[in-house]
């Protein structure tokens, strides 16, 4: 299996809901056939039990208390969980629906699933082996395994009281955003060089291209460069991938431009269009593994959510855009390229492009403007975070378009809010400063 085939199974596991409690249920099945085998042969009657702290009762109290358990933890389990179903459908109409895809990974949310079902397994494992005395088969209470079961029970319940409080500090929209700009923060560290670094890309053949149609429809969320350039080598091409990580492909539509190389060659387009089926990888939805726009996309909806006129919520948009600030600045401070894949001989044989600074920006802050007309505080903080980014992009890397935007910032001010021209013109000369390397400090 190569790394991009174990890499896609890895994040594919740690985005599902299931295989924390799969496993648990594993482990629950086999201590529940390995606990009564050892009491078996412990052996002894309550009073001569070699364990003095060890369930001493007989056949029917060890099975109602087994019974109880099984049957108060998956009545505990499924309303917890319906609970918070809707707790979170509640959350994500008012924020973005983005966000369940953030609680399915919740590492606590996945053990509390894992130890109220294993518990409950472990508990039905071990009912089938209390027996009553009959005439063949001796009584056999299994009362470590039953005293186990307790424990396990103590643990259910803490467990359960831990995630209530978990998902209490989840559903604040604060925890959201620090969530979100984690799950940034490990994206821009697997797949941006650091700050100060150079970018990779690479020049690609003049002339014309020709255009490889898509085999399917979805976003991008993962492409297996060495692949396709081995396949653009053999069909004797330059591969330029037509989008994004993230992007939305078309079935039908260009995936992908291919140049002759060396030129005059033909172009096995037939190849190239399996090649690219195979190596670029559809979903129905955008992941956070490799698309290091798909964070800032969330944080920018919450932050839109909170200016529609449903919600209002003025204070919501200031600490979203705080988080979009410092996503933005740190992108926009490391090197934005596009990466080229080369065969053996150093030839440029695909090229999958990268978001660059300006359109990041765009993203950034096209729609809170859109929204924040008529509030002052939303106003102040665009202002404010154009100014943080014009000091964290290299120099005349964004003068034009952050100029740009706070030309609309100041005419929404004017035009909307009772914002005075002396404070627009303090943004202006703020902005001006910062491009030009300067922050001075306020009195």
């Amino acid at each position: 299996m190569t790394p991009g085939a174990l890499r896609r199974v890895r994040n594919r596991l740690s985005s599902s809901l299931w295989p924390v409690p799969a496993l648990a249920i594993v482990v629950a099945v086999g201590l529940g056939i390995a606990f009564p085998a050892l009491d078996g042969l412990l052996g002894g009657p309550a009073d001569d039990h070699p364990l003095t702290f060890a369930f001493g009762g007989g056949p029917s109290a060890a099975r109602d208390v087994l019974a109880a358990i099984a049957g108060s933890l998956i009545s505990v389990t499924g309303l917890t969980f319906s609970f918070t179903v809707v707790a979170l459908q509640l959350s994500s109409s008012q924020h973005s629906p983005r966000l369940l895809q953030t609680f399915v990974t919740d590492r606590v949310v996945q053990a509390t699933l894992g130890v109220l079902v294993g518990t409950f397994v472990y508990a039905l494992t071990v009912l089938r082996t209390v027996r009553t005395e009959g005439s063949d088969d001796p009584a056999f209470v299994p009362r470590l395994s039953v005293t186990v079961a307790f424990v396990l029970t103590v643990v259910s319940v803490m467990a359960l009281v831990l995630f209530l409080g978990h998902l209490a500090r989840s559903l604040r929209v604060e925890t959201m955003l620090r969530d979100v700009s984690e799950e940034a923060r490990r994206t821009f560290s697997r797949e941006l060089p650091d700050a100060g670094g150079e970018p990779s890309g690479a020049a690609l053949p003049t002339g014309p291209a020709q255009p490889v149609p898509a085999r399917g429809s979805g976003f991008v969320t993962d492409v297996d460069g060495p692949r396709i350039a081995a396949a653009a080598e053999r069909a004797g091409a330059t591969v330029l991938l037509a989008h994004r990580i993230g992007d939305s492909v078309v079935t039908g539509t260009p995936i992908a431009h291919a140049w002759a190389s060396p030129a005059g060659s033909a172009v096995d387009l037939d190849l190239l269009g399996r090649a690219l089926a195979d190596g670029v990888r559809l979903s129905f939805e955008r992941t956070p593994d490799r698309d290091i726009a798909y964070s800032l996309r969330k944080t920018v909806d919450i932050t839109v959510r909170a200016l529609s006129p449903g919600t209002n919520d003025p204070t919501t948009a200031v600490h979203g855009l705080s988080h979009v600030s410092a996503l933005l600045g740190e992108l926009v401070s490391r090197p934005l390229g596009a990466t080229p894949f080369r065969d053996e001989a150093g030839r440029v044989r695909f090229v999958l492009p990268q978001w660059d600074a300006t359109a990041l920006v765009r993203l950034g802050v096209e729609e809170p403007i859109q929204c924040a007309g008529g509030q002052p505080a939303v106003l102040r903080r665009l202002a404010g975070l154009l100014r943080e980014l014009a000091w964290r992009a290299p120099a005349g890397s964004l003068d034009e378009p952050l100029c740009r935007y706070l030309d609309r910032v100041v005419e929404l001010a004017e035009e909307t809010t009772s914002i005075d021209g002396d404070e627009t013109s303090t943004w202006r000369g703020r902005l001006a400063g910062s491009l030009a390397g300067r922050w001075p400090a306020d009195p």
